[in-house]
């Protein structure tokens, strides 16, 4: 966001004042997502993206089950805080954020500049959490430290002819370049401005007046049009006001910017009309930000490659190589370079021996704060560093102007300085010997992982992704029924409390087989299962993509119910015990109690039912077993015969047999290269393979 950008969507969101926090959410490290609830208005979530963006949004977003730690802490201070006021800081990209709830006052400020930061402050601007803890030259984020905005940026607003032409005299960049400093105008705004006087940006400043450019700034910054402006590299029609997938991705695609004012069309362009600001960036941008969780779990799943979702040995292994590959260039490079600065040191020997001298008689004289503050309104000093006695100079150029910026330290002689230069040289060229055998390596690895792979490819295995954590779902006997939903059921004493205690909401249904030890199994109403509009590249054509979401439209109805009894009858003892069929009753949440009759108690994981129940009967022991891919992580799924068909082209029908469970995940295993300790957990017990659709390969002894 521009300074423009932050200032029109402070004014906009003006109007939200009075809203109460509901609940705070990290879906993905660089993103804070505050539920809002607006009084006799429904809910909305304010989406802020450190260094991009701030924005309302009403989409259907998951949240992590589990808060982070920034998340936790904006949760136990803005609780129900009421939102007094969005303003900016100066024309700065900054916007402060101020709340009013039970801790008192406290301001979130949401820095939208290089890598950006999200600082929690009180209301005397002490911080009390940045959400990255960051040191510059002229502020600290820091815990316990006071809150200091960037260095005060110069408002466009109050541009006069007189200022415009002054900075274009003085200038010696051409136009576009002149204008587009951070100083002045900004890039966007610049070419905007350019373009609506028909000017030739690479022309020279001094030759261009400046009533008509303050003319047209003036025009563009006065736009009273309320809204959000999406400029697109397309004429293709599509309807930009209904959201969907094709809709995102057509904006995604062709979208060169959103303005909150109507700036003049660039070539090739067209422009459509929002009714708000935030209407226009959450077209843009809001179906990326949707999908920060479903980011965030692909980042967390490759332990090699934080940060670059999932990863196979062979792609690790390509960028491992253009890795080695880049730093063996530049160690030559690099050790050229820091030799050619000793040898400019050396032959500026009485310009550096001059610098040395002064500043260490001053030093020793006023000391080093003294000094500090004297060196910058001296042109041929950047900085100097107390802590390592050390200082930025400038060495001259031919013209005997500030050029070249070196470090010198205070302590040492001109040639122990240039030295330093000569030793680091030495050492970046002394890498390449060893950087030259650590690529062959990473070639020769490269070239067995890439046949490894090819050969899993031919034999139908899947690529074999690492991962850090598994899905929260997993922990738990877990699997998809018709319309999507979740269904999860206790795989001990302690699985059924956190069922029943932790994950059984209003309008879940709760299912039990009539036998004793039975596991308790929630059938979820609004958790569940999408398909994947952009699976992952390594998951290959046939496997059906999911992806979790908290809220699915989907309704419970006894088809759904009678396929969930199934499962649950199929996760009972009832598999292991010789019996062809069983029988399952369901019952709302409410129904289900820890509290026991007077005088009786229960044991862990045990709770008592109450009320009427609806049974089903000769339920027939029969699952099927299927590959599909949730979250972009390959997993064998487990269901009724009528959902496995329906959704698995490599699939198995099995009932209760003889097979070890153990072998029967060892035969799928080498069919599509899941590991085992993945599959063991879906299969009830000893199986009969009915029937095998390519799932299962039986090894030869």
């Amino acid at each position: 966001m521009s300074s423009i950008d932050i200032r029109a969507i402070c004014t906009e969101l003006n109007h939200l004042i009075g809203a109460r926090v509901k609940k705070c959410y990290q879906p993905h490290y660089e993103q804070i997502v505050l539920r809002m609830n607006p009084r006799g208005a429904d809910n909305f979530d304010l989406v802020m993206v450190r260094g991009q963006r701030i924005y309302t949004s009403q989409r259907e977003r998951p949240m992590p089950m589990n808060p982070g730690q920034f998340a936790m802490l904006l949760r136990k201070n803005l609780a129900n805080a009421r939102l007094e006021s969005i303003e900016q800081i100066g024309f700065d990209r900054v916007a402060r954020l101020t709340f009013d709830g039970k801790h008192g006052i406290i301001h979130l400020y949401v820095e939208m500049f290089r890598d950006g930061n999200l600082i929690l402050c009180q209301e005397d601007g002490m911080i009390i959490q940045p959400l990255t803890h960051a040191t510059y030259a002229d502020r600290t984020l820091k815990k316990g430290h006071i809150y200091m905005p960037p260095p005060a940026s110069r408002d466009p607003h109050e541009l006069t002819v007189k200022d415009i032409s002054q900075i274009l005299a003085n200038s010696e960049k051409n136009l576009v370049a002149t204008l587009g400093t951070k100083e002045v105008l900004g890039g966007s705004l610049a070419k905007a401005v350019i373009a609506d006087c028909e000017f030739d940006g690479k022309a020279a400043p001094q030759d261009v007046a400046a009533a008509p450019i303050h003319l047209s700034l003036t025009k563009i910054l006065s736009s009273t049009e309320d809204g959000g402006f999406a400029h697109l590299k397309s004429t293709t029609e599509l309807n930009l006001e209904i959201p969907s997938v094709d809709r995102d991705e057509f904006i995604e695609k062709n979208c060169n910017a959103v303005w909150p004012i109507k700036m003049p069309l660039g070539l090739e362009e067209n422009v459509f009309r929002f009714a708000t600001f935030s209407a226009a960036i959450d077209a843009w941008k809001g179906g990326l930000d949707s999908a920060a969780l479903a980011r965030r779990e692909e980042e967390l799943l490759d332990v090699a490659a934080p940060g670059r979702g999932h990863s196979t040995e062979v792609e690790r292994l390509e960028r491992r190589l253009a890795q080695q590959e880049k730093a063996l260039s530049g160690f030559d490079v690099k050790g050229e370079g820091q030799q050619s600065l000793g040898h400019t040191i050396q032959n500026e020997w009485v310009h550096v021996d001059n610098l040395l001298n002064q500043v260490n008689q001053a030093i020793a004289g006023q000391g080093f704060s003294v000094v500090g503050k004297m060196v910058k309104d001296i042109e041929w000093i950047a900085s100097i560093d107390a802590s390592k006695r050390s200082m930025q100079a400038f060495l001259p150029d031919e013209n005997g102007k500030p050029d070249i910026k070196v470090t010198l330290y205070l302590d040492d002689s001109v040639h122990q300085n240039a030295s330093r230069y000569f030793t680091v040289g030495r050492k970046q060229k002394n890498k390449i010997s060893g950087g030259v055998t650590a690529l062959e390596d990473t070639k020769s690895a490269l070239s067995s992982a890439r046949k490894k792979q090819a050969k899993k490819e031919a034999s139908g295995q899947l690529a074999r992704i690492k991962r850090s954590r598994r899905l929260w779902f997993e922990n738990h006997r877990w699997s998809i029924l018709p319309g999507g939903n979740l269904m999860i059921g206790g795989k001990d004493a302690k699985g059924n409390d956190a069922i029943v205690k932790k994950h059984l909401k209003m309008g879940d249904r709760y299912l039990h087989a009539d036998i004793h030890g039975a596991p308790s199994c929630a059938l979820k109403l609004s958790t569940g299962f999408v398909v994947d509009e952009r699976p992952p590249a390594h998951i290959p054509k046939g496997v059906p993509a999911f992806r979790l979401v908290d809220k699915i439209d989907s309704e419970l109805d006894d088809e759904s119910t009678l396929q969930a009894a199934t499962m649950a009858l199929a996760w009972s003892r009832s598999w292991n015990a010789g019996g062809a069929h069983g029988t399952v009753f369901w019952v709302k949440p409410s129904q289900v109690s820890k509290q026991a009759e007077t005088g009786e108690s229960l044991g862990r994981g045990a709770f008592v039912v109450r009320g009427e129940r609806t049974w089903y009967k000769d339920i027939d022991l029969k699952l099927g077993v299927g590959l599909v891919a949730i979250n972009g992580i390959p997993l064998i799924l487990a269901s009724t015969v009528e959902q496995i068909r329906t959704l698995c082209s490599r699939h198995a029908i099995i009932s209760p047999g003889r097979m070890k469970k153990e072998t029967f995940a060892n035969n799928i295993w080498h069919a599509t290269g899941i590991s085992t300790d993945d599959i063991l957990g879906i299969i009830p017990g000893d199986v009969e393979v009915l029937e095998d659709h390519g799932l299962i390969k039986v090894r030869d002894e």
